[in-house]
């Protein structure tokens, strides 16, 4: 072996036979010296601090702490002054170990290299007038400290070492309340000039962690491990924690904060970084009153989040400044109303949008930018949008989109709306209110374009094809412009105007009111006949929610709850037999009923003004009219009413032109059909140049008398009379018929199936005989000269027979 190594081992050894000489002087010191060091060690804290730190006894743990000299103090109480008051000791442990430095207590002062505190509980209060136990720490006693003449040193605790501690932070005058089980804080601590240092491995569970307790607490029941560094400036009386990895739960956050422990202050804040973490895992570590908002919603992927809680310790809020970043891409995010599929946007929130308004949920928001997703398969874009104010919740935001409207049949469910072809463009700036996190009462400004379109509605099989039109949204207001619709082969264009309809649609639907213009030249009017027949039974569907779906229910019931008030314009239409010109109609749709204010047409030479109504009921319909008839030709308008439900007095059977008043209810099949029999009213008629053609009752009289005269075709000049529908009779009052064949008086009952009861008095004198006389007065004498047959058309055996009428039946 070389000389210089054995004198180096040498010198080594020498040094170490010296060290542990003088650790065992020093511990002898320490153990012939028990109640002296312990009375510094209580000396030193107690001359720095504004309270009492006691200790019952202290034990020699020499091994413990090599190579310095460690000491086990027991039952440890640090109290601050007023104590007596609060009750709450800032520290009670059961075992306190502290290792001093052995040079120290050889020149005669204690100094603490090690403090290990196991078993214990910490307890950081503060009242609410907002005075805390730790300011023990801060009302330094500068007179004891100056007589105190051990000349100590500042208390530089090297290393920490915390075991099943439970450490409690109290604020009762903010609402704070953080509770912590400490199974593991170890850490070292340096001292450069002005300031420590500090390296902690840290595990705990954490109990509470309530900014406001009457909202709960964030992280409940979480377990937080990680390494992490601490720096304190004593000027700033600022503790500065650096930002990293620190596990909660099973995920790793990136965490930071700087906590202010000035006099009267309180201030922190913190910051959070967090890659690739799942959305409810976040939403779990947050306080109640937020994480139950937040599990309304659900990202199926990981996420990257950032935040930051700020406490500034401004006496007008107990709730920290929050703010959030969030970063989503190609997410499928599920919401109330629906699902997001192939989402993407960055969103932000703050409970402070306004500075100069206080921190809350009344000035919180939320923003998303940048929103690109699928809902519903129709793809949707957002630049900017909000949710402001979350204690009465209202968002907005600019939508965009455009798609093909087959794409929205899957979410109907072949139950209100089916698409064929088509495409919609939609540009709308939203503004509503959010009741359980779903939009009531938008305001809406905007434009939706569809075009060349295929939509049936399913509760009334009502089908548009290749129709286009323009919805315009002037916030509650709708109107709906250059449309072109088809309906079967009728095709027209239509402009509507609906106010307040947004409102109404929400609140009460009744109370919307369409005011619609259609205009055509040429319209089937049995194409509209969908409206006559009754929705359609709803199919029982799953109970899964789809916004969609439940969106589509809500405006059919709406449209089906509100009134319609149209306006018709039509150059030629046409409705089974009925053909008419210039049809002009203000029709109104109102609950049930279908109500024709008035019409106005052209038809069969002459013109037809009505009203009257339709009374929706199911298969057959409530019908009622009020007509005034005008120069019609009699056989087109027998013809084209399929002669009103009776077969006696056919089309085939008139000739000439009528002018009639009626006056008549009746039903009214969903098919538009009128059913046979049920007409009740009156007709008051009067017909010109008409003639009376093969009708059955006649020609049975000319085969019992005048079978020399055409009773086949008997021609009027004139006859006015008044019929009364008794849905199956017919009550015919007096009238006097003067006519080429013959003339004669007619009155009674004529009954379509049965009970026809006809009284005939015909005078046998050829009305011939008396077309000379000029006279009224005289020719209506002359008429009934003669011989007057006395006859009765009645009904027997499903047939009419003429039969002699008896003196007390006439006329």
């Amino acid at each position: 072996m070389k000389r210089w190594l054995k004198i180096s081992l040498k010198i080594i050894g020498a040094l170490m036979v010296l060290f542990v000489l003088f650790w065992a002087a020093a511990a002898y010191y320490i153990s012939k010296n028990n109640k002296a060091i312990l009375g510094k060690i209580l000396n030193q804290v107690n001359t720095q601090i504004n309270g009492k730190l006691s200790v019952s006894h202290m034990e020699t743990t020499l091994l413990k702490g090599f190579p310095g000299i460690s000491v086990s103090l027991k039952n440890v109480s640090l109290r601050d002054s007023l104590w007596s008051q609060h009750q709450k000791e800032l520290l009670y442990a059961k075992d306190v170990g502290v290792s001093l430095n052995a040079l120290s207590l050889l020149i005669g002062t204690v100094n603490i290299r090690k403090v290990a505190i196991n078993n214990a509980n910490i307890y950081l209060y503060t009242d609410s007038t907002g005075y805390t136990n730790t300011s023990m720490f801060r009302a330094k006693n500068e007179k004891k400290a100056a007589e105190n003449d051990d000349n100590s040193s500042d208390l530089q605790i090297r290393i920490i070492d915390l075991n099943k501690v439970d450490l409690v932070i109290d604020n009762q005058k903010r609402f704070k309340l953080f509770s912590f089980y400490v199974d593991e804080l170890k850490g070292k601590i340096n001292y450069p000039f002005g300031r420590w240092d500090g390296s902690f491995k840290l595990k705990t569970q954490i109990r509470s962690f309530a900014f406001n307790t009457r909202k709960g607490s964030f992280l409940k029941n979480k377990t937080i491990q990680g390494h992490m560094t601490a720096h304190y400036d004593n000027e700033a009386e600022v503790i500065i924690i650096d930002q990293k990895p620190i596990k909660i739960g099973d995920d790793t956050f990136s965490i930071g904060a700087n906590i202010n422990i000035a006099q009267n202050q309180s201030a922190f804040s913190i910051a959070i970084k967090a890659n690739q973490i799942l959305y409810n895992n976040v939403a779990q570590l947050l306080a109640p009153n937020i994480s139950e908002k937040l599990f309304k919603f659900g990202i199926e992927k990981p996420i990257d989040v950032t935040a930051s809680i700020i406490d500034n310790d401004e006496k007008t809020s107990t709730d920290p400044l929050i703010n959030v970043k969030m970063t989503v891409q190609n997410n499928n995010i599920s919401i109330p109303s629906g699902e997001l599929t192939n989402c993407s946007f960055t969103g932000y929130f703050s409970n402070q949008d306004t500075t100069s308004k206080p921190i809350g949920d009344a000035n919180s928001i939320i923003r998303f930018y940048g929103l690109k997703a699928n809902y519903y398969n129709a793809p949707i874009k957002i630049d900017t949008f909000t949710v402001a104010n979350l204690e009465k919740p209202f968002a907005q935001g600019l939508v965009t989109s455009k798609f093909d409207l087959q794409k929205l049949n899957s979410s109907f469910n072949d139950e209100t709306f089916r698409f064929g072809k088509g495409t919609a463009d939609l540009r709308l700036f939203c503004k509503a209110d959010i009741d359980n996190f779903l939009f009531t009462k938008p305001v809406v400004y905007g434009k939706v374009t569809v075009k060349n379109a295929d939509i049936t509605y399913l509760p009334r099989n009502l089908k548009l094809t290749n129709s286009s039109l323009d919805l315009h949204f002037n916030q509650k207001d709708l109107n709906i412009t250059n449309s072109r619709l088809q309906l079967g082969k009728s095709i027209f264009n239509m402009n509507c105007t609906i106010a307040n309809f947004l409102n109404f649609y929400y609140t009460d639907p009744q109370k919307i009111e369409a005011k619609v213009n259609l205009s055509s030249p040429n319209l089937n009017l049995s194409e509209f006949i969908p409206f006559l027949s009754p929705r359609q039974a709803k199919r029982k569907t799953s109970s899964s929610k789809n916004a969609i779906r439940e969106a589509s229910e809500q405006l059919s019931a709406a449209l089906e709850a509100s009134k319609v008030h149209l306006q018709l314009n039509v150059k030629h239409a046409v409705y089974d037999k009925f053909v008419a010109k210039n049809l002009d109609a203000n029709v109104s749709l109102v609950g049930n009923g279908i109500y024709f204010n008035k019409i106005k047409v052209q038809h069969a030479g002459g013109y037809v003004n009505f009203s009257g109504k339709v009374e929706q009921m199911g298969a057959i319909n409530k019908m009622q009219v009020n007509a005034n008839i005008a120069k019609v030709s009699v056989a087109e308008f027998f013809y084209a009413f399929q002669n009103f439900g009776q077969q006696s007095v056919t089309s085939k059977n008139l000739k000439g032109f009528l002018s009639a008043k009626v006056n008549a209810s009746g039903n009214i099949t969903s098919k538009g059909n009128m059913v046979p029999k049920s007409m009740f009213g009156s007709v008051n008629f009067t017909l010109d140049k008409a003639a009376l053609v093969g009708f059955e009752p006649l020609e049975k009289i000319g085969k019992f008398v005048f079978r020399s005269r055409n009773l086949s075709n008997v021609q009027l000049e004139q006859l006015n009379g008044l019929l009364t529908l008794r849905g199956e009779k017919v009550d015919i009052s007096p009238m006097k018929v003067n006519s080429t064949a013959l003339n004669f008086d007619v009155k009674g009952v004529y009954g379509f199936n049965s009970g026809t009861n006809i009284a005939l008095d015909i005078p046998l004198r050829d009305p011939k005989k008396s077309a000379d006389i000029i006279d009224k007065e005289e020719r209506e004498l002359a008429r009934m000269k003669g011989i007057v047959l006395h006859l009765k058309a009645v009904d027997e055996d499903g047939e009419i027979k003429i039969r002699w009428n008896k003196k007390k039946d006439r006329l």
